[in-house]
């Protein structure tokens, strides 16, 4: 059960109650807090799994929403850790895995935070949400709020994957699309709001969707033994699910689930969009707009987050990396994926199998340490990137 709103920046408490979205003092993400000294020794991971519920919601105790009527689920979480085998380029990796968050509804990990995010809006009482999507986002909020019974206004840029402009309509949201970037969408989002008084569900605009994300790093610690890996690559564009990981590792010591080791988080980008691996680089705690951003991996084109000082802690507090790679190198790793484990997968997570082969590249690691990459969703909604240049045969006469 939720406790208090805290800002992640300035640290000012917030009526857990409240309809609110950014921190009222400073405009940052506010994290949800819970009394998880009332949990220690009562919320216990072999029970957890244990439990016949096979989704993220066996992890109620640390999500948000108090009354169980108001949970709106489609089934998300509970997603399979695949062990990739060693063949091929993959041969030189023992002890490399994959989170496959394409089995979520919807097809992506977006399942988890919107099924929070929307859950936590009817229980707060919202008639109308807005948000800016580059595709996957979008489809999943007008999935849940269609099982919620809440309008979605969803801005999209107009060069979104059809798949995911077609996932939204045909769940009812209302759709507009813009001639612009995600942080375009954002603008109109802001401005909607203020004169119709839709409840922003944009990244860490407000303080559930993140909740939802933080499911995956409890998962990990259930499929691992509580043993977490040794390195978590993970596609970065507004950074949600890196930083709800982080919160799930620090409660999950705090009811000592695990204990004060971390993987090194690795944020994965494209080098047409590459805002926090920059910043990074350069030594900023904060990263500047990305100008002209461009990329086949839609998700990852987000040239400004609000949550960048959050991701650039995170990935230095790890002793991690920014990696970013390009899109040829994206498109081939994805196909490799596929044609050496079985696995189509979204170019989002293809483009960790390709960071990874690059800080191998450079020494940084050596291959043998136990690696996790995250996919995030379901290839089948990016066929446009398949080529099919195909011979078409004449069956013989009869």
């Amino acid at each position: 059960m939720r406790t208090q709103l805290e800002c992640s920046n300035c640290r000012k408490t917030c009526d857990p109650l409240a309809r609110i979205g950014v921190c009222p003092a400073c405009g940052k993400p506010l994290l949800v807090r819970y009394d998880l000294d009332r949990l220690l020794g009562r919320f216990l991971p072999h029970e957890v799994g244990q439990r016949a519920l096979r989704s993220m919601w066996r992890l109620r105790e640390v999500l948000p929403v108090h009354d169980p009527d108001n949970i709106v689920t489609l089934g998300e979480g509970g997603t399979p850790l695949l062990k990739l085998l060693r063949r091929g380029p993959f041969q030189p990796y023992p002890h490399l895995y994959m989170k496959d968050e394409a089995f979520n509804p919807t097809g992506t990990f977006k399942a988890r935070g919107l099924a929070a995010a929307v859950s936590m809006a009817k229980e707060l009482g919202v008639k109308a949400v807005a948000l800016p999507s580059a595709g996957n986002a979008g489809g999943a909020a007008a999935a849940y709020c269609a099982r919620a019974g809440i309008a979605c206004h969803l801005f999209m840029p107009k060069d979104t994957p059809r798949a995911n402009i077609a996932e939204a309509v045909i769940y009812g949201a209302r759709v507009a699309l813009v001639d612009g970037l995600i942080h375009d969408c954002g603008r109109l989002v802001k401005a909607g709001q203020e004169e119709h008084g839709w409840f922003d569900l944009s990244t860490l605009k407000e303080p559930y969707r993140l909740e939802g994300k933080k499911t995956m790093g409890y998962e990990l610690a259930l499929d691992f033994g509580l043993e977490l890996p040794d390195v978590i690559l993970y596609p970065t564009g507004g950074g949600t699910g890196l930083i709800g990981m982080w919160k799930a590792f620090e409660e999950m010591e705090r009811l000592a689930w695990i204990g004060p080791r971390r993987p090194k988080m690795v944020v994965v980008q494209s080098s047409g969009c590459a805002p926090i691996v920059k910043a990074w680089r350069e030594g900023r705690r904060e990263a500047p707009l990305w100008e002209h951003a461009e990329t086949i991996a839609s998700g990852l084109r987000v040239p400004a987050a609000i949550g960048d000082f959050l991701m650039l802690d995170i990935v230095r507090q790890s002793n991690g990396w920014g990696v970013d790679v390009s899109d040829e190198a994206i498109l081939h790793a994805q196909g490799e994926l596929a044609r050496e484990q079985g696995l189509y997968i979204c170019p989002e997570g293809a483009a960790c199998w390709a960071a990874l082969k690059r800080l191998v590249a450079e020494g940084k690691l050596g291959g043998e340490e136990r690696i996790l990459l995250f996919n995030t969703g379901v290839g089948l909604k990016y066929t446009d990137l398949v080529p099919l240049d195909l011979p078409v045969l004449q069956p013989p006469p009869r």
